[in-house]
C-alpha cells in the first residue's frame, strides 16, 4: 500500500474569507475608476498634488480715538489779546486775562470746543451773557460776551464739539464785539491756546504744567471802545478819570 503524505491546509473562518473578498473588490473598483477616468481624460482627484492657499493678510486693528479733541469755537478766527498777566487802561494796575479774546462780528457762531454737559447759563455785569460747560476730567470751557445763546442750549444740556452754542456779541463789560473764552480743569485757569486746534492720545499728553504757567511780563491792552461804565470823565482839575475800577474780562 501506498502512503500518501497529506499537506495540512490552514483553516479560514467564513467571515474571514467574506472580509477578504470584500477587501480585494474596493481595491479592484477603484483601480477600475482610475482607469476609466484617465481613459476619459479626467483628471485623478485622488492622485493629484494639494494646492496650499495663499496666506491671509490680517489687518491691524485700527488705533483707538484720542482721549482728548479740543476744537476752536469760532473756527477761522485768531486771538487777539492772549492769556496772562493784562492792564486795562482804566485800571491802575495789571490783572491776570484768564482767558484769550477772539474777534469776530456780531452774530457769528460760537461752537463746543469739546464734548460735554451745558452746567450754567446766564449773564453778569463783567462776563455779560455767558454759557459754561463742563468736560471730561475736571476741564471746563467758558464762552463770554455773547450777543444770545442758541436755541435749546440750557443747563443739562449734552454740547458735542464743533455745535453751535451762541452768537457773538458785546455783552456785559466788553470793548466790542469779541468772544472771552476760557478754559479750567479742576478751577485752575489754562491758557486755551495750548490746546485750541489740538488732539491728544493720552492724558498724559496735556500740556497742563505749560498751560498753568503765567508770563512776568504784564501787557498794556489797546481798546478801542471803552464800555460805558469806565468811559474817562474829565476832572476839575482837568486830568481824566474813570468811573469805576472794574475791568474788561
Amino acid at each position: 500500500m501506498t502512503s500518501q503524505t497529506l499537506v495540512a491546509r490552514p483553516a479560514y473562518s467564513r467571515a474571514a474569507f467574506l472580509a477578504l473578498a470584500g477587501a480585494l473588490a474596493t481595491v479592484c473598483a477603484l483601480n477600475a475608476g482610475s482607469a476609466l477616468r484617465a481613459f476619459a481624460g479626467e483628471p485623478d482627484l485622488a492622485s493629484a498634488p494639494v494646492a496650499e492657499a495663499p496666506p491671509v493678510e490680517i489687518a491691524p486693528p485700527p488705533p483707538p480715538p484720542p482721549a482728548f479733541v479740543f476744537d476752536t469755537p469760532l473756527p477761522g478766527r485768531v486771538v487777539n489779546s492772549p492769556f496772562g498777566l493784562r492792564q486795562l487802561p482804566w485800571e491802575e494796575n495789571g490783572r491776570l486775562h484768564e482767558g484769550v479774546d477772539i474777534a469776530a462780528p456780531t452774530g457769528s457762531a460760537i461752537r463746543a470746543a469739546t464734548d460735554g454737559v451745558v452746567v450754567r447759563v446766564g449773564a453778569s455785569g463783567s462776563y455779560g451773557r455767558f454759557v459754561e460747560i463742563a468736560h471730561k476730567d475736571g476741564f471746563r470751557t467758558m464762552y463770554a460776551h455773547l450777543g444770545a445763546t442758541a436755541r435749546g442750549v440750557k443747563p443739562g444740556m449734552y454740547a458735542r464739539r464743533g455745535q453751535t452754542i451762541a452768537y457773538v456779541g458785546s455783552s456785559g463789560r466788553s470793548t466790542g464785539a469779541h468772544l472771552h473764552f476760557e478754559l479750567r480743569r479742576k478751577g485752575k485757569p489754562l491758557n486755551p491756546s495750548f490746546f485750541l486746534g489740538q488732539t491728544f492720545a493720552e492724558a498724559d499728553d496735556l500740556p497742563l504744567r505749560a498751560a498753568a504757567r503765567v508770563p512776568r511780563k504784564v501787557r498794556m491792552a489797546q481798546v478801542s471802545n471803552w464800555p460805558e461804565s469806565v468811559k474817562p470823565t474829565k476832572s476839575k482839575a482837568g486830568r481824566v478819570q474813570t468811573r469805576n475800577s472794574v475791568a474788561d474780562s
